[in-house]
């Protein structure tokens, strides 16, 4: 009996893991389609999360959604006709981090009096 198989999926397959991954696929679309200067920034699966994939637009705003691996990430990003890199070896933009500190300095602002 194997309690902790991992089996593989294929991307957008049937059932409600391919309807997640149609799902997810349509939001980092609308994503990349709506902001310029748009990059993917592919993390590897942990123990913790599947593989999923960082879109970083030029302003630093980002998303983060799972994608079936590696290469399904890679193979969206040709798609969508924007660059991909590997997280784990490039690193983040400072740009994304920038944005995410500026959006808790106003989100602390707004709860303090």
């Amino acid at each position: 009996m194997a309690l902790f198989r991992r089996t593989s999926r294929p991307a957008g397959g049937g059932g409600v893991e391919g309807r997640r991954y149609r799902e997810d696929e349509a939001h980092l679309t609308r994503f990349a389609q709506s902001r310029g200067g748009v990059e993917a920034f592919v993390e590897p699966r942990t123990a913790v999360t599947e593989t999923t994939v960082v879109l970083v637009a030029a302003t630093g705003e980002w998303t983060r959604r799972r994608v079936p691996g590696p290469q399904a990430a890679h193979q969206l990003a040709r798609r969508l006709g924007i660059p991909a890199y590997d997280a784990a070896v490039v690193g983040y933009p400072q740009r994304m981090r920038d944005w995410s500190a500026r959006l808790a300095a106003e989100s602390k602002a707004r709860r303090e009096p």
